[in-house]
C-alpha cells in the first residue's frame, strides 16, 4: 500500500477497528506532508463496504491478530451489529510491539477483562471519516478529544509530517497509515500502534 496525504481521519469504534482489518479500494491513505510515498503493512485491496466491520477485517490477513483478539473477547457480535462504528485498527505489526508474554496473557480467558478494554479503546461511537476529524482537530486548535466505547479519551492531532497521530492515556502514539477503509456498518482507520487506556 502507498501512504498518500489525506486532510482528515475519522473516529474509531470496534466495528470500524475491524472494518479497518480489510483496507479496501476504496479506503484514504494517511502519509506524510512531503506527499513521499512510501509502502507500509502492504494491507490487501478488499472490496469496497462488502460487509461488517468484521468481515472486512478477517478478509484481511493483516489484521490476523486483531480478528483474534476480537474472537478473544467476544466482540465479534456487537461489531457484526449495525453501528456505525469508527475503528482505529491496530496491524499485526502493531501487535508484534507488544511483548509475547503479554500478548499472551491477553488472550487468555484470565485476561479477558482488560483485552476487552483495550479493543473498545479504539472504537468510537459513529462514522468519522478523515474528512470529519481534520475538521474537529482544526475546530480545536490542532487536536480533538474522540471518547471512545471504553469511556476514555483518545487525542487526535495531525504531526509536522502532515500525519494523523493518536496519544493514548498514557502518553503512547500511535499513526494512521490508512484511513477510510468503508464497512456497511462503519469505517475503520489503520493504525501502526495499539492504544492503551489508563
Amino acid at each position: 500500500m502507498k501512504i498518500t496525504r489525506t486532510s482528515t481521519l475519522a473516529g474509531v469504534s470496534i466495528a470500524a477497528l475491524l472494518a479497518l482489518a480489510a483496507c479496501g479500494d476504496n479506503a484514504r491513505e494517511v502519509a506524510p506532508a512531503d506527499a513521499a510515498a512510501t509502502d507500509t503493512y502492504g494491507m490487501a485491496p478488499a472490496p469496497a463496504a462488502s460487509g461488517t466491520v468484521v468481515a472486512v477485517a478477517q478478509g484481511n490477513p493483516d489484521f490476523s491478530t486483531l480478528v483474534s483478539a476480537v474472537t478473544a473477547a467476544d466482540l465479534a457480535g456487537t461489531l457484526n451489529g449495525g453501528g456505525p462504528f469508527t475503528v482505529f485498527a491496530p496491524t499485526n505489526a502493531a501487535f508484534e510491539k507488544i511483548p509475547a508474554a503479554t500478548r499472551g496473557s491477553l488472550m487468555a480467558p484470565a485476561g479477558k477483562a482488560d483485552l476487552t478494554r483495550i479493543l473498545t479503546y479504539h472504537v468510537v461511537p459513529g462514522r468519522v471519516d478523515a474528512a470529519t476529524l481534520t475538521q474537529q482537530i482544526q475546530a480545536g486548535g490542532g487536536s480533538a478529544a474522540l471518547t471512545t466505547v471504553e469511556g476514555s479519551i483518545l487525542t487526535a492531532r495531525v504531526g509536522a509530517d502532515g500525519a494523523v497521530t493518536l496519544t493514548d492515556e498514557k502518553g503512547g502514539v500511535s499513526r494512521v497509515v490508512q484511513a477510510d477503509v468503508p464497512a456497511s456498518n462503519g469505517v475503520i482507520h489503520a493504525i501502526d500502534t495499539v492504544a492503551m487506556p489508563n
